[in-house]
């Protein structure tokens, strides 16, 4: 057990109207791989990882960390909400650095999408933390070009501080306040 804030993670299942986000499980290592190697997950990410070296690499139990969840329909992974350390990697930006302490990130099987499972269970985790750090803000990067990632973050309620170039692709940067 790891302590998160003031609370014991992992926290018992959050269950949504039609999800379950909870603790990973060695029964989540298939579908953990399937995110990771698939090229359309990855598309705005870095592009997938060799399936071959995510067999080797990846643990019997992936994702075993305080502010991962696994999003579950009706029994079966769909995908993943991490709610993890901000580390701003890219220089020269004083608000990316003051934003918030804590970033969201979320990967989605492509059967999924479209279905509205990725901004329930953003928000089911976003409730969650609200809960563990209360006032604590959480920042966002997406693509531009990923028009579906950017709905998401304006459906959630992140506002844009900044644009950036990274990675050869102009980067959106944002932060939901605690008061939402």
């Amino acid at each position: 057990m790891t302590v998160l804030g003031n609370d014991v993670w992992p926290p018992a299942p959050i269950k949504t109207e039609r999800l379950v986000l909870r603790e990973s499980e060695g029964r989540d290592r298939a579908a953990v791989i399937e995110l990771s190697a698939s090229p359309e997950v990855n598309a705005y990410v870095g592009g997938p990882r060799p399936r071959a070296e995510l067999e080797r690499t990846v643990s019997e139990v992936p994702g075993r960390q305080p502010g991962w969840f696994v999003v579950e329909l009706d029994g079966a992974m769909i995908g993943t909400v991490q709610l993890k350390p901000h580390a701003p990697e890219t220089p020269g930006s004083e608000h990316r650095r003051e934003a918030g302490g804590t970033d969201l990130g979320y990967l989605f099987l492509p059967g999924a999408w479209g279905r509205g499972y990725a901004a329930e269970a953003c928000a089911a985790a976003l409730d969650w933390f609200s809960g563990v750090r209360p006032g604590e803000p959480v920042v966002l990067y997406t693509q531009t070009a990923n028009a579906r990632s950017m709905r998401l973050a304006a459906k959630l309620g992140f506002t844009e501080l900044e644009r950036f170039v990274a990675w050869d692709a102009e980067q959106w940067f944002g932060v939901r306040s605690p008061a939402r």
